[in-house]
């Protein structure tokens, strides 16, 4: 088992900056292939980005390329997104995923979710 909790999640101006965490306990963090996925109010669960354990393998979701980036630093067993260039469109609710073996884009692949951290942009 591997508990997530996400914070960093705030209101934002359009073309501003924020930073998530995604802090991790339990089970051996370095193993996990970590992932952020997003909700916004009535859609469905939309993939985000994604690092392998090593850091070595990234995936980002299309509408989030070249704004967003994911990284990790396992010594404080930690995931970050930093979102630059924010829209409205990425109002959410975020969270952070684990999965034990391999790191992959499909919200059913991760078995640990954490509860969620809100990100508001204003336009």
């Amino acid at each position: 088992q591997v508990q997530l909790v996400e914070s960093g999640g705030g209101l934002v101006q359009a073309g501003g900056s924020l930073a998530l965490s995604c802090a991790a306990s339990g089970r051996t963090f370095v193993s996990y292939a970590m992932a952020w996925f997003r909700q916004a109010p009535g859609k469905e669960r939309e993939f985000v980005a994604a690092i392998s354990w090593s850091g070595g393998t990234l995936y980002y979701g299309d509408s989030v390329e070249g704004r967003f980036t994911i990284s990790r630093e396992n010594a404080k067993n930690t995931v970050y997104l930093q979102m630059n260039s924010l829209k409205p469109e990425d109002t959410a609710v975020y969270y952070c995923a684990a999965d034990e073996l391999r790191v992959g884009v499909a919200e059913s692949h991760y078995d640990y979710w954490g509860q969620g951290t809100q990100v508001t942009v204003s336009s």
